[in-house]
């Protein structure tokens, strides 16, 4: 069964906690993603910031542009070492209706597997169409 490090993506950018909402935000834009992670200075994983995240936690909560990342990031992380599975990160993206899973090594940031990733893989296919399914009846929601 093949390992999350044979399908993450390494070619990640991330912010550090001192990073401000417009420089996360750009960084999104730049990247075309959603989400980035938050890193100490050497890659250590302190959290996660979605585009939601920024507008709910950020904008909407009268905070400008120049606040500190740190004020809105998401520090209830969810992660796998690059032994891990496919299969297993397939599962705990769709118990925990994440979207974008880090991959850690010694609690540092070295890659990222997404549900596309997951979707490219044959074995796990049905686990990221679960996880997809899960976290769009979920998003759904939220907008009713």
């Amino acid at each position: 069964m093949k390992s999350v490090k044979e399908i993450m993506s390494t070619d990640i950018s991330y912010c550090v906690a001192d990073d401000t909402i417009i420089e996360a935000a750009t960084k999104m834009k730049d990247k075309d993603v959603g989400s980035i992670p938050i890193c100490s200075s050497d890659k250590e994983l302190l959290g996660m910031v979605t585009d939601r995240d920024l507008v709910i936690r950020g904008y909407a909560n009268d905070k400008q542009g120049t606040a500190n990342i740190k004020d809105v990031m998401s520090d209830q992380l969810f992660s796998v070492s690059a032994d891990a599975t496919v299969q297993e990160a397939s599962s705990l993206m769709a118990e925990k209706q994440i979207r974008r899973l880090p991959i850690v090594d010694n609690g540092k940031l070295i890659g990222i597997v997404s549900l596309g990733d997951l979707a490219l893989e044959e074995q796990s296919n049905d686990a990221a169409g679960h996880a997809l399914e899960d976290i769009s009846v979920t998003d759904h929601k939220e907008f009713h």
